[in-house]
């Protein structure tokens, strides 16, 4: 097993890690268009996904809780995620880790108190890289 771990105080990983790099923009994209649908894509058949008081295990569970959450809490909100750390555990699985938020509905950016750090961990699934889990904390 290789280990190589990347990590940039500026938060701009080199140009290797472009394609890990888009996950987290796919996420950002589907949440823009709240779209439950996009985001549930960008997750593995089987992936976790693990939020502040919640739990969904499988796309379709990611879906319908994205689908509620985009029609309720999260209308109106855009979410950010900058990567700042990468680490391969092989050449088809890595570990990000990115900072971020939700920014509630007309805010200029995400407030301090909605601030997160998350850890992706990423497979290869033919050419594309997939969520094969996702958690997030406060960032505090």
């Amino acid at each position: 097993m290789t280990t190589t771990t990347t990590q940039h105080s500026d938060q701009a990983l080199p140009e290797a890690w472009a394609p890990l790099a888009a996950v987290p923009r796919r996420i950002i994209e589907a949440w823009a268009a709240h779209d439950a649908d996009a985001f549930a894509d960008v997750f593995t058949e089987d992936g976790t996904m693990i939020l502040p008081g919640a739990f969904a295990t499988g796309r379709t569970a990611i879906r319908e809780f994205m689908g509620r959450a985009f029609a309720g809490p999260y209308a109106g909100t855009r979410v950010t995620g900058t990567p700042f750390q990468v680490r391969s555990l092989s050449e088809d699985t890595a570990i990000m880790l990115t900072e971020g938020g939700v920014a509630k509905a007309g805010a200029d950016g995400v407030a301090e108190g909605d601030a997160v750090r998350a850890s992706w961990l990423l497979v290869r699934r033919g050419d594309e890289w997939k969520l094969a889990a996702y958690q997030n904390s406060p960032r505090s």
